[in-house]
């Protein structure tokens, strides 16, 4: 068996203790799984408000704890109850905008049909190939669709009660594993790299990949999304579009898809606007979207989180999509983390083939017996 410096058996030779910390692990991500947003929120919490925490600390004679805990009530004043305002108010808006809909004060079914009647023709032949050559049995699959949203929500509404204790749960963990990674952040990490059975310059450079990708991929995608939300909220607004706010805060949240987000609501508005006979409001949040919106996510966006992760605008995109695909909103987060641990694993996968080819070959010493 072989020996390290420190004379005790190393654990990768051990095979029944590696599979068995292999087992054990599962077991513990297993247990973990559930609350496994909970966890990495905390993570992110510790890692983004580390200076904060600093400068607390040496400012402050208090100790680490009374740091870590000052500098969860500026979080949670400035970040959680925030954030929780503004799902409450699109909680209200979006009630509010099912109530009118299912009262009748939007007839949804007038929009469609005054839509519907200035199409062009190439547009309604495509329509006939689908079996939708009228707009009756266009309403009659709008309204199945809507029908099938209708349960939806009403689901989502029914369930908001039985998830609050899981929220408040989650919540606490955030938190209380954030004031633990604050306070003791620098001993998890020591623990983490003696644990990870790499050369020291590796485990440093996934280490610093991992803490680098999750600081520039929230800060970066939260800031282009409060951006692109309150541009296209204002342009809303100007132009006289009901519940520009709620807009608003849907834009910011889809922003966090990148290239596609805000374009998801400004483009059909857009379209219906100029369907409709409003060709200078239709033309005019055409312009806006594309030079003003769309420029914010192309210019800061590789700026804010390209530049800091060190992964082309490709990647990032295709990994974003991917992750919030897989792991919901926490893919954005998610995605773009392990493209780059896949990148950083890889480059030093290749890094080690081309040292093993580039060493020189000795020749046996057949000075000693076998």
């Amino acid at each position: 068996m072989n020996l390290p410096n420190n004379g005790e058996p190393h654990a990768l030779h051990n095979r029944p203790l590696f599979w068995l910390v292999v087992a054990v692990s599962l077991g513990f991500g297993w247990i973990l799984l559930p609350f496994y947003g909970s966890i990495m929120w905390g993570i992110i919490i510790g890692l983004i408000f580390k200076p904060l925490y600093h400068r607390l600390h040496t400012r402050f004679r208090g100790g680490g704890s009374a740091a870590a805990l000052l500098t969860l009530l500026l979080v949670f004043v400035i970040v959680i109850i925030p954030m929780a305002l503004i799902m409450a108010t699109l909680a209200r808006d979006t009630a509010a905008f099912y109530q009118r809909l299912q009262s009748g004060e939007i007839n949804a079914a007038r929009y469609f049909r005054r839509v519907f009647e200035t199409l062009p023709s190439w547009v309604t032949s495509v329509l006939d190939r689908f079996g939708l050559q009228d707009f009756d049995s266009v309403q009659t699959r709008l309204g199945e669709a809507l029908s099938e949203a209708s349960q939806l929500i009403a689901r989502q509404v029914l369930g908001i009660g039985m998830n609050t204790f899981d929220f408040i749960t989650g919540l606490f963990i955030t938190l209380y594993l954030a004031f633990f990674m604050l306070r003791d952040g620098p001993l998890l990490a020591r623990a983490l790299r003696h644990a990870v059975p790499l050369a020291v310059a590796h485990k440093k450079e996934l280490i610093d990949k991992f803490t680098t990708v999750i600081r520039a991929t929230v800060k970066g995608n939260l800031i282009i999304a409060a951006i692109q939300g309150s541009l296209g909220g204002l342009a809303f607004w100007f132009l006289g579009v009901n519940g520009a706010l709620f807009w608003a805060v849907l834009m910011a949240f889809l922003s966090l898809l990148p290239a596609v987000g805000a374009g998801l609501v400004w483009v059909p508005v857009a379209a219906y606007f100029l369907l409709s006979g409003a060709v200078w409001q239709g033309l005019a949040l055409t312009a806006y979207g594309v030079l003003v919106i769309g420029l914010v996510d192309n210019l800061l966006r590789p700026a804010l989180v390209g530049k800091d992760t060190s992964l082309p605008d490709y990647l990032i995109m295709i990994s974003t999509l991917g992750g919030m695909a897989v792991f919901g909103i926490n893919g954005f987060v998610l995605g773009p983390v392990i493209a780059a641990l896949f990148v950083a694993v890889w480059h030093i996968h290749n890094t080690e083939q081309i040292d093993s080819l580039a060493a020189p070959t000795t020749a046996p010493d057949r000075s000693e017996p076998h």
